[in-house]
This record gives structure tokens, sequence and C-alpha cells, in this order.
């Protein structure tokens, strides 16, 4: 096996994962580096384009995972296949790499000596609503200033992307939790960060991420993003920061608009995001200088409400968050 081992968790890509693996075919016949494409069940013929990529390809390996979550498909290739590697790379299928994207993070992790190294991400759309997502992703407004969502020089963070790290750093706090669908990344980086590893934000190179296509898709995904986020803090008995805090807020405060027929009052909590809404999108309009992008403001807002909706019901249902299958040291 090579030193650097190369993970795409997979599941239904087939828009995108011949152009993912085509940019890191470079780096890898360079380094050689196995790529690992680990498929949660695919059904629309990413397993048939990676095969038929593996054929030509050796180094291109399709693994099948049965777990389906992205989080049991980096620690299944890592237990496979990480056992002469030095380094793990995780790359996102529904996304897209600059050509250089491997190569950047290897010099980062050398030269600064961090045992993670991550990344900014910028969304991008294709369709009018998709970018329109993307906008509301890439503001401010609907980030909430994520240090891996703006621009900036490079730096130590607690949580970024996820992108590079050192195996042995990956190994010694067990890999991903295997029991999350959603937040396994900041889980993740929650026990580095305890066991004394240091994470390195890059401002070399950054990822473009293809947002979600419909409303719909966009609020079950943040629903998911607040129901993950309150499992880990639920299991490290941490308190949210004040920008969780604040949209984990929005729900219960919506929530009071059934109590209007006893008080006019119970309707202001809902005023006041409709307003946010509506200023956070013409800020964005101006920004951009893009009238259409009024719509993104309200689009944060729901991201937003769907998160602050997931955030409650993991802690509603109370559903303890478990370890869960690591990866062997």
């Amino acid at each position: 096996m090579s030193r650097i081992l190369i993970v795409i968790p997979t599941l239904n890509e087939i828009d995108h994962i011949a152009s993912v693996i085509s940019a890191l075919l470079p780096f890898a016949r360079a380094q050689d580096a196995t790529v690992i494409v680990a498929d949660g069940g695919s059904t629309d013929g990413t397993c048939a384009i990676v095969e038929k990529m593996a054929q030509e390809t050796p180094q291109i390996v399709l693994l099948h995972n049965p777990d389906k979550l992205q989080a049991a498909a980096v620690n299944l290739a890592v237990e496979r296949f990480g056992d002469e590697a030095e380094w793990l790379i995780r790359v996102d299928a529904h996304s897209a790499y600059p050509s250089d994207f491997c190569e950047t993070l290897m010099s980062e992790a050398i030269e600064t000596g961090a045992d993670s190294v991550v990344v900014r991400m910028h969304a991008e759309g294709v369709s009018p609503l998709q970018t329109q997502i993307a906008r509301a992703q890439n503001s401010r407004f609907g980030n909430g200033g994520s240090a891996h969502r703006g621009a900036g020089e490079g730096r130590w963070v607690t949580h970024g992307h996820h992108a590079l790290f050192r195996l042995s750093a990956f190994r010694s706090v067990g890999g991903y939790n295997t029991t999350f669908s959603h937040n396994e990344d900041a889980e993740l980086d929650h026990r580095l960060i305890r066991a004394g590893f240091k994470i390195w934000l890059t401002a070399s190179t950054f990822v473009r991420y293809f947002p979600r296509k419909s409303l719909r898709d966009l609020a079950s995904q943040y629903f998911r993003f607040g129901k993950g986020r309150a499992r880990t803090l639920a299991l490290h008995r941490e308190r949210p920061a004040m920008r969780q805090a604040i949209v984990a807020a929005l729900a219960p405060a919506l929530a009071l608009v059934v109590l209007a027929p006893l008080h006019p009052i119970f309707v202001l909590p809902a005023i006041v995001w409709l307003l946010g809404c509506a200023v956070a999108g013409l800020a964005i309009a101006i920004q951009t200088k893009r009238l259409a992008n009024l719509t993104a403001g309200p689009i944060a807002g729901i991201m937003h409400l769907a998160w602050s909706a997931g955030f409650w019901a993991q802690i509603l249902g109370n559903s303890m968050p478990t370890i869960g299958r690591g990866v062997p040291e």
C-alpha cells in the first residue's frame, strides 16, 4: 500500500464521481496513492463508472460500504487499506477540486506540522434555485461566520471542512463516530483537539461545493445538521456556541405564534424573523450586485429554521448518542 490513502464516500453521485476521480488521478499516479471509492449502495450507475475507471487504473478501488454513512465509509477504507499509509485524504464526491488540491494539503501539513488540514468551502449552483441556495450558504447570515465558509489567511482552528489527516492521529482517537449521519466531522474534531492534536485551516486551496437542488432537500439536510450538532453537544456535555444558541432558539420562538390569539406579542418573533430574512436578502443582493439574490435571505432563514427544528427534535427525542465503531489503533 502507498503512504497516502484517498477515500471518496459515495451514494448516488453519478453526476460528479468521474470528474472528482479524474481531478485526483494525476496526484495519485505521481505519489502512488490508492483511491478508495467507498460506496453506500448507489443505484444510479455510480458504481459502474467507478468499475470502468478501475479497469483502466489499478490504483482505483471500489469498496462496498454496507453501513451507507460517510463516517463508516472512511473508517472502513482505513481499516481495510490504511495499514501502510501515513496520510488520509478525504474527498467528498458532491464537490469539485482544483488540480493541485492534494499537493497543497500535503505541503501545508508538512510545513505547519498539523495533524489535520481542513479547507474552506465555496458553494456554487447550476440551476437558478441551486445558485440562490449557494448564495445563502456563502453569506455570513447563512453560515454564521464559520471559519471554513469565509475568506482569510491560514490559521489554527478547532473545526473545518475535512480534507487531510495524519493517520496516526486519526487512528489514535478512533476515527469517525459511525453512529453519526451528520456532524461527524465536528464530533471528530472535538476529540482530536481534546487529545492534543492540531488542526490547520489552509488558505491555499478550497473546495467548490454543489448544494442541494430543492428547498425540500435543503431543509431535510439542515434538519439533520441540527440533530447532529445536538448529539455532539450531548455526547461531550458541552453548551452550544453563541451563534448556535441563537439559531437553536428560532424554532421555539416561532412556535409562540400559536399563542397569538392570547396576545399579539407572540407574533413578534415571527415578524422579526421575516424582517431579518428580508434584510439579509437585501444585503446579499447589494453585495453581489444582483437583484435576483434577494431570495437568498429567505432561503438562509429556511436553513436556520430547519437546523433549529432538528436540534430540538434530537433533544426532545432524548436519543443519547453512542461512541460507535471506530478504527482500531
